[in-house]
């Protein structure tokens, strides 16, 4: 779901103090392996996480690239960006033991999305990060009291600055796939022995997601759980909950052969769209109609705005996204639609970062002249997945790394984090 119209915290000295980061910097992800058949152990949360971050535990794909420099240096600007993100955005407003995330620039204070990306995140930083099951639990504590009316094992989209459910109390399907995910990591970092099943709520929130968000008959993502086969939207999907890495996450963690359904008509969709509607850019709409018979690009209004067939404030996710999965799984057809991206923008922008504007219609033509970190930041993850562009990472890193956390954009600055994260060689797929 995309709303809007565009702590303490730790220090790398504290963190080197600690002995929780230092001693494993330095360690270059390695090559050729493929890192969803190695997945960590799950351990008990009096030996700390399992997977903390910085130790570089999974590598990526073989001939991945990563920014130059020092893996301490990259490792600390993604800490310091960590730290900005955490201060600015992951609040105890609401009462009750419950953390939640923020996001000022969204239709309501309190967004699906923006839960989902607090529960990576934080599972994410997890060793960087001492108070990480702390503020994990509290997340979890937050989801678990805020149902989706519909299916009570997924999340409320929206809630109000009294932390009230409004707007129909019903789901959004991003901010569902994260949440579940984020579940998944947790029960790998902290093992699922304490205040919360992390493994059974995962299950739970998975199979929910399956039953009331994946149309069963195109095996792709609905808009959420209000969406049925008696409404206009059922045969239609948003680019960003295209998260191909998560639907293999959750074939490992329940077994569940539909999962490999699911990916791969994802995939099929992304290629066959990129080749139709986009074959000089591969970029992808915000939302795709007819997917019961010739799937297509939205034509004009169809859920957010006029620019809901563009690459626009939704899709600007899916560099960030189709990348992921490109350098942890190494998957073809992934890196094939991730590889469309970078060459296209590389070219568009002339090797410059900051030549990224905030809209684009698929044949790459620009229909807006500002700048955000939505869409500049998921470009950093694209450009690992090509051998001829180590200047052009580079200089995207450079960006980020470089560019402070607004406070006032949430949207922005939790995509320009978690591109960070996967840049740097920390990402893994539970």
């Amino acid at each position: 779901m995309r709303t809007t119209t565009k702590t303490a915290t730790i220090g790398t000295a504290a963190l080197a103090a600690a002995g929780l980061l230092l001693p494993l910097l330095g360690t270059a992800p390695a090559a050729a392996e493929d890192t969803a058949a190695v997945r960590p152990a799950a351990t008990t949360t009096a030996d700390g996480p399992a997977v903390p971050f910085g130790s570089h535990t999974f590598p990526y794909a073989a001939g991945t690239l990563k920014p130059s420099g020092t893996q301490s240096a990259l490792d600390q600007a993604v800490v310091k960006t960590y730290n900005a993100w955490k201060s600015a955005f992951v609040k105890k407003n609401c009462g009750n033991g419950w953390y939640q995330v923020i996001s000022p620039d969204a239709d309501h204070p309190y967004v699906a999305e923006a839960q989902g990306y607090g529960m990576v995140v934080t599972a994410t930083m997890a060793g960087a990060d001492p108070d990480a099951k702390t503020v994990f639990d509290g997340m979890v504590k937050y989801v678990l009291a805020h149902p989706s009316v519909n299916n009570s094992n997924l999340l409320a989209a929206e809630q109000n600055a009294s932390c009230k459910s409004v707007d129909g109390s019903d789901s959004a399907t991003d901010g569902d796939l994260d949440v579940a995910y984020g579940l998944l990591l947790a029960d790998k970092q902290w093992g699922s022995g304490g205040t919360y099943n992390y493994k059974d709520l995962a299950v739970k929130h998975i199979n929910a997601i399956k039953k009331s968000e994946v149309n069963p008959t195109t095996h792709l993502m609905l808009l959420g759980d209000w969406s049925d086969s008696g409404e206009s939207h059922y045969w239609m999907t948003r680019s960003s909950d295209w998260m191909i890495d998560h639907f293999r996450a959750f074939r490992t963690a329940t077994g569940d052969s539909t999962w490999d359904t699911v990916r791969t008509a994802h995939q099929n969709l992304i290629t066959s769209q990129q080749s139709k509607y986009a074959s000089g850019t591969g970029l992808l709409a915000d939302f795709v109609v007819n997917t019961d018979k010739t799937a297509k690009p939205a034509s004009g209004e169809v859920l957010e705005g006029p620019n809901d067939g563009d690459y626009s404030w939704n899709a600007c996710r899916d560099p960030w996204r189709i990348g992921t999965d490109a350098v942890t799984s190494g998957d073809s057809a992934s890196l094939a639609s991730a590889r469309k991206l970078n060459t296209w923008i590389k070219s568009k922008t002339g090797g410059n970062p900051s030549k990224i504007v905030s809209g684009y219609h698929l044949n790459g033509s620009a229909f807006d002249s500002g700048n955000d970190m939505a869409f500049t930041a998921p470009f950093v993850v694209t450009a690992m997945t090509d051998s001829g562009s180590q200047a052009w990472l580079d200089a995207l890193w450079n960006k980020l790394a470089g560019t402070s956390i607004d406070p006032d954009l949430y949207y922005g600055g939790s995509v320009q984090l978690q591109s960070m994260i996967v840049a740097s060689g920390n990402y893994w797929v539970p």
